[in-house]
This record gives structure tokens, sequence and C-alpha cells, in this order.
């Protein structure tokens, strides 16, 4: 019986395998029934005792990619969120296009006075005397959780700059929002004093309903990273280039050229693009 598997998480955890899990994590990335029963059986028939997720995500987007990339590259989303890195810069511009897909004009990386000293803001999103703080928390590693000290360290930055733009008359009538933005997860103590003390919190997962995932899935603010079609190499060019979103390539293909693909790759890409749209 594959409920009594027991399988490794990231954390090292283990868990009972759940073929239904499985199968409700392919159909919600696009996967037809008869593809969802291929890979569930492949998997059940392929299964240890002990065997990591990361083993089974491998294999089970492996089937996916083989046929019908948009799923695969739905079902990569973590994972290519995660491949924003090494640094945190490109994962800052993510955030970013995630509150302007939301209806906020952005700005990434700014340095702005605090009522004590100059503080560098990855994210400030605002849109009708609201605006938005936002520090990032970028995560290399799934087993890497933003701890308490993150959301205690980034709640007396956001207070020092608040109290210095409630002096300032560009900012009369303003409501100021402290958030933190991390790819991976958040600690339960983390958790809890982030709500306490009034700080946003955004994470692969949270809040339920409006995570992380949920925003991209629903906006459709997949990153260039998550593309099947493309290579390391051509997705972290991309990446140095400031783009960070295939509905930029979808908006402008043009963006494609200095990657130097022939005719063909670049239909494949296009087309890929073009479904992750149309779930």
């Amino acid at each position: 019986m594959t409920d009594r598997v027991l399988i490794q998480k990231a954390s090292g955890e283990l868990v009972p395998f759940s073929a239904e899990k499985l199968a409700a994590s392919l159909q919600r990335v696009g996967a037809s029934e008869d593809l969802i029963q291929l890979v569930v059986n492949d998997i059940v028939s392929w299964l240890t005792e002990g065997v990591h997720t990361r083993k089974i995500y491998a294999r089970a987007f492996s089937l996916l990619r083989k046929y019908k990339r948009s799923a695969a590259a739905r079902y990569s989303l973590k994972k290519a969120i995660m491949e924003l890195g090494p640094s945190g810069y490109p994962f800052e511009n993510f955030i970013g296009a995630v509150f302007q897909a939301q209806g906020f004009q952005v700005e990434v990386g700014q340095e702005v006075e605090g009522m004590c000293v100059k503080h560098e803001v990855d994210v400030i999103a605002t849109n009708h005397q609201h605006q938005h703080l936002v520090e990032c928390k970028f995560y290399n590693s799934p087993g890497k959780y933003a701890s308490v000290q993150v959301p205690l360290y980034i709640r007396s930055r956001v207070n020092d700059i608040v109290m210095k733009r409630q002096s300032q008359p560009q900012y009369d009538g303003f409501e100021f929002h402290g958030w933190v933005a991390t790819n991976t997860r958040f600690t339960t103590d983390a958790l809890a004093f982030g709500n306490c003390s009034g700080l946003n919190l955004l994470s692969w997962d949270y809040p339920e309903g409006k995570s992380l995932k949920h925003i991209v899935e629903e906006k459709h603010l997949f990153p260039v990273t998550a593309l099947t079609m493309l290579t390391k190499a051509e997705k972290q060019k991309l990446l140095s280039d400031g783009i960070v979103l295939c509905r930029q390539l979808a908006d402008n293909p043009d963006l494609l050229h200095p990657l130097q693909m022939n005719t063909a790759k670049r239909r494949k890409v296009l087309t890929e693009i073009k479904d992750l749209g149309n779930k």
C-alpha cells in the first residue's frame, strides 16, 4: 500500500506518500486525466521507503516535460522561483512584478530616509495613498525558513521609515504597510510575531488563498526560469537583462533576440509561454 510508504521532505521529516495529493497537484497544473494516471502509476510502481520528495518531483517533472511542457512549467513553479538566484535581486524584481500586477506603482531597490538612518527598501508599492514597504528574503534551499529574527528586524526598519514619512508633507494622509516576502516559508514564531506586530507576511504557501503560489497562478506571473525550453544559461541571461516574467516575453518577443536561438526553438518557446497563459 503506497499510503504506508514513508517519504522524506526537504526538512528531513518522514511523512506517508499520498497518491491523491500527487494527482491533485498534477490536476492543478493542467495535466489531463490520462497524463495524471500515467504519472501516478509510474511513481507508485517506482516508489521506495524513505525516498526524498525531491526525487519524486524530478521523476514527475520529467514525465510532464515529455508529454506536456506547459504543465511541467507550472509544476516546477516553486523550483523556478528558487532559481531566481543566486543573488536576491531577480526575486526582488519578481515581487515588484507581483505587486504591479495587482495595480500598484512599484519601485525596486530604493534607498530611503528613516527618522534615524537610511534604509535600502527592496520594493515600494504605492496605490491610492497606501504605501507598502516590502523586504524580500530569498533562499536557495527549500528547507530554509525565514526565522523570527527576520520580522523582528524588518518591523524596526519599517517603523523608522514610517516615522520619517509621516513628518513629510508629500505623504500627508498616507497609510503605510510593512511586508516581508519570502520564496520559502516562515517559522511558527515568525508568523506569530509578524501577525502580532502588524507586518504583512507573504510566502510560498501563506497566507492561505493569497499566498505567493496562489497569486502567481491566478495572475499568470510565471517566471522565465519556469520555461522548460530554455537552458540555464539562457535563463540567467534574461534575468541579468531584467526580464523575470514570461509575460514580458509574450508582450515583446524581440526580448529573445539576445539569446540567438534558431527559428524553431524560438517558436517552441513562445508556444510554451502562450500555453502557460491558457491553463
